[in-house]
């Protein structure tokens, strides 16, 4: 049986920005965001740079252009940006001088991190924060399930998350989803 990421509550989420804001409070208050708000994965967030958050004013845009050159598939994607990571990502592009190009997420080097480093990163902050069976794919697959179960108030479908996450099939983005006990009670209840 293949062993899923933990899905987070928003307790969890809390704990993990507290521990990741302990250094370079705004870079790392963005790399959890992508992952938790935007449902980005580690590659994606190694990979992304400023024109794809940014307008051609040099504002923060409304949506994530994903370029099809650091997605898994090789898909471009859009993702509408959540208000709290659009308040990080503006944070971080003024404390980094506002720049055109260039990686949202630097290294020590002032390059892309590397995908292996994000994944690093995240269990890192997970053992810190004492927060067992996560990776780098959890703020992912928190995303996804809570994207789903948005569905209904959103007025949208399975297939708006699938497009959002880029998965290929619709029965991927259905393995990320995690059940809800107490729905599946208030479920029958209604039925």
């Amino acid at each position: 049986m293949t062993r899923h990421a933990r899905v987070l509550e928003p307790a969890d989420l809390r704990v993990v920005l507290k521990h990741a804001r302990k250094t370079q409070a705004q870079r790392n208050t963005v790399i959890v965001l992508l992952s938790y708000k935007a449902g980005l994965r580690a590659c994606e967030i190694a990979g992304l740079s400023w024109p794809m958050v940014v307008t051609a004013s040099g504002e923060i845009a409304a949506c994530i252009d994903l370029s099809g050159t650091v997605t898994k598939n090789g898909r471009p994607r859009v993702i509408p940006l959540n208000k709290e990571l659009a308040r990080a990502l503006a944070a971080l592009h003024k404390l980094q001088s506002w720049p055109r190009d260039g990686p949202v997420i630097r290294s020590q080097r002032g390059g892309h991190m590397t995908a292996r480093s994000v994944v690093n990163w995240f269990a890192e902050i997970y053992a810190e924060a004492g927060l067992t069976g996560c990776s780098s794919h959890s703020g992912r697959r928190t995303f996804v399930t809570r994207a789903a179960r948005a569905l209904v108030k959103a007025g949208g479908s399975l297939r708006d998350v699938q497009e959002l996450v880029g998965h290929s099939s619709l029965s991927t983005t259905e393995r990320y989803i995690q059940g809800d006990r107490a729905a599946q009670h208030r479920l029958v209840q209604l039925a």
